[in-house]
Formats: structure tokens, sequence, C-alpha cells
């Protein structure tokens, strides 16, 4: 496990007050390591898993040349691109056993979908391109060529190749894919358990009444549904006040069972010193001035478990009431932690921007970064160089086919109904200025993610 002070030294231009978003997405990649652990689950258990090991196909797909559709299977010798050409139908070829026959010259045979070739028959010709009279069937001239509509023996994967490889995230395709060879069951990587909680004296969990200057918690419900849209096994801490001994006490608890720990809160320039404080005191820590927009306040590191036993909160962190679901303890060398800020929507752009990409290689993910989407703004967008901003746009289809993205209207740090309203976030890069209307720019769509 590299430290904060080793993975600095090795980013050329490294400034922990001005970091630019590209370099956060570089740091975090050192900074995690994949987990270990392997499991086999079944099938229906697997989607979202991450493969422990590759695939062999333990048989071809498909395992026969078969018809692409339901027709007649004959010889494509027989064709002449000037002449149709008449074959008398000699039996019927159905799916799921072969057909048994012999098939002479200007001879063929009704076949249905999915039904293994006859010997010696290498053309489907659709149904709906033949004449069918008695047990005679016309073929016009040009129609078909030799060895259309068929598949072959393995086309979809040959007996000892790789199917799916180890690293793959197990999407619904992966899970028919994984069926199609007959396997029952697949080797994964254990889920990851991440730990999160909301700090702050002014935070209201749900079914407390109002108070002045107090607002409802809707940070641990978007980090909830982001974590669980990841698959990451989930422990929910609450609301931590803003005192030395809660503040520890949930920092130990956390990190004792999770392989990450995630806050929001805390970590701005002028907040209560007793989350940063805690931080500090339990692991090796950054704080974070990111040239970005929302967000900005970041803290990363490790909450170290050495640090963790010799706690004077280990015993009262123990019994910390939480639903951790009866989680056991992470015996590893520490925690990841990413404390965020506090503001809702700068909760999700750090997130989706930092967190998750992170997340996923600590998953043992060997996915690549989902592609940015270019899309014609439809309106002037005001931005300075020298920062990287996430505003939360609509993105949709032009008349002429293009795609086309407009923001959602009040784009502060703590307007949610925004964020509801977008299906992504337009980001503006570090050295960009202004958009013109009509000028492509990036997009980072929520569909799949959020």
């Amino acid at each position: 496990m590299k430290t904060l002070e080793h993975i600095a030294s090795e980013l050329a231009g490294y400034d922990p007050q001005a970091l630019t978003a590209d370099m956060v997405n570089t740091f975090l990649d050192q900074l995690v390591e994949p987990v270990t652990g392997t499991e086999e689950v079944a099938i229906f258990d697997a989607l979202g898993r991450v493969l422990a090991a590759d695939i062999i196909s333990p048989i071809s797909v498909p395992p026969h040349d078969n018809s692409a559709m339901d027709g007649f299977a004959l010889d494509g010798a027989q064709l002449t691109p000037d002449a149709a050409l008449s074959l008398k139908v000699v039996g019927t070829a159905l799916a799921g056993k072969a057909w048994a026959g012999t098939v002479n010259p200007g001879e063929c045979v009704r076949i249905m979908t999915g039904a293994i070739m006859p010997a010696g028959l290498n053309t489907v010709v659709p149904q709906e391109l033949t004449t069918l009279t008695g047990d005679m069937v016309s073929i016009p001239a040009g129609v078909l060529n030799t060895g259309d509509n068929r598949r072959f023996m393995g086309e979809d994967l040959m007996q000892g190749q790789p199917a799916l490889q180890k690293g793959e995230l197990l999407t619904p395709a992966a899970l028919g894919l994984v069926a199609s060879l007959g396997l029952k069951t697949v080797p994964v990587l254990r889920r990851l358990k991440v730990a999160y909680f909301s700090t702050g004296d002014e935070i209201l969990s749900l079914g407390e009444p109002p108070r002045e200057g107090a607002v409802y918690d809707s940070n641990r419900y978007t980090v909830f549904g982001l974590l669980t849209r990841l698959g990451c096994q989930v422990i929910d801490m609450g609301v931590v006040r803003d005192q030395p001994q809660a503040l520890e006490a949930a920092f130990v608890q956390a990190a004792m069972q999770a392989d990450a720990v995630i806050t929001s809160g805390g970590v701005s320039v002028g907040e209560a010193d007793y989350t940063k404080a805690m931080m500090k005191k339990l692991g090796d820590v950054a704080f974070w001035k990111i040239a970005m927009r929302p967000g900005r306040p970041m803290a990363v590191g490790y909450l170290s478990r050495d640090k963790l036993a010799s706690s004077a909160y280990k015993s009262s962190a123990n019994s910390y009431e939480i639903n951790s679901n009866n989680i056991p303890p992470n015996t590893s060398g520490a925690a990841v932690l990413f404390g965020l800020p506090g503001n809702p929507v700068a909760v999700m752009v750090t997130f989706l921007a930092f967190v998750r990409p992170a997340l996923l290689r600590m998953m043992g993910c060997s996915a690549r970064p989902t592609p940015l989407l270019r899309a014609q703004s439809q309106e002037v967008i005001r931005k300075k160089p020298g920062r990287t901003e996430y505003q939360r746009g609509w993105v949709s289809t032009a008349p002429d086919g293009t795609l086309q993205v407009k923001t959602t209207g009040n784009q502060g740090s703590g307007v949610l109904s925004s964020m509801v309203q977008a299906n992504g976030l337009i980001v503006l890069h570090h050295t960009q200025g202004h958009v013109a209307v009509g000028e492509a720019v990036d997009v980072m769509m929520f569909d799949g993610v959020i």
C-alpha cells in the first residue's frame, strides 16, 4: 500500500490546494487496489458482480451449423444467377434434433429456425421468398447466394476459448452468455463493502421535526442509491454529530467493517474542525481543493486499522447502532476514505467524477470509463478557464438527428431539483471557456449510473 506522500511525489505538478479533475483521478487510481476474496454464485445472483477468473467455454455455441430462419435448406451449388430453381421437398428439419434423411440433387428440406443443417446442405432460402406447390418449392433467380442464412458451429463461441475475462462486470447480456454455455454458477470477487454517513449538527434525520437553521439529510439517500446501483455492500451509518466522541466512534466502526468509508460534510474551509481532525488522528489523509464546480473540497486517504485498534472508542464503537446487516469485520490494513463536500449536488458530482471510478477499481472491475457523448449546446454557457465544471443538462435528439443539450435551470450546488430534471452532466473541461450556441460539448450520461 502506497502512502499519500509517495503517490504525490510521483505526480508532476501535484498541488493539494489546486488540483485539476484529471489529476484527482490519476491520484485515486494509485490510491486504491482491488479487493481479494472470491465466491461462487448462481447466475441469478451474479448481476452486477465482477468475474474473479476467466470463463472458458466448455462447448461451442452454437454446437452445430444451423438455420438462421424458417425456410428451405439446400445445396447452394445448385443455384444459378439467372434462372429460377425448382426443388422437391423431402422432409422437415425441426429445432432440437437432427434430421436423419438423405438429400439428393434436385431436393431440399423444409427447415425451422435453429434446426441443425442436414448433411450436405449449406444454404437456407427464407420461406417468404419461395412458392410452394405440393411437394415442390420454387426459388426465384437472384434472391440467394450460397451460404446465406446459415449459422456456423462456434460462430458465437468456440469450445476452449475464453468467453468472459476476469474483471468483467456481469451485465444482463453476460448472464445470458454464461447460461448459453450451460453453466449454473460463476466465480466472482466478493462484494465491496462501503460504509457512509453524513456529518453536521444542522442535519436532520427523516422523522425529526423541522427546526430553525436545520436541513433534512438528502446526501445519505443519494449516496445509498449510488452505492446500491454500483453493486456495493452498503453499511448505512446515518447522521453523526459534530462531536469528537461520536465522530471517532463512527469512523472506527465504519473502517473496521468496510473497505471504503464515505462521508459528506465537514471538509470545507471554515467548517468545524472535528471531522478533519478525526480523519487526521485515525489515518493518512490529504485535504484537497479541486479546481472544479460544484465541489472543490474533498478529503482522501486511508483510515489505518492500527490506529483504529488503539482508539479509545473502540469498545463503544462496537455497539454503535448501524444498519450493517451483520457484516463481518474487515481485516485488511486500511480502509480507503472519501470525504465529500456537504452540498447535495456537489456530493453527487464528486461521487460520479471521482469516487465511482475508484470504487470500480476496488471492485476489481476492468471496465474502461464510460465514454463522454458529444452534443451541441442549445444555449450560451458561461464558464471561466482554470476549472472543470459539471453542469446539469438534458440531452435530446434534434430534428436533423444530431444530439443537443441544454442546462436544467439553477446550477446551485444545493439545488437537487435541477439534478432530478437532468439526464447527464455537461462536462466543461479545465481549459475551456464560454460555450456558444451550437458548439459541441462533452456530456456524462446518467443512464445506468444513477
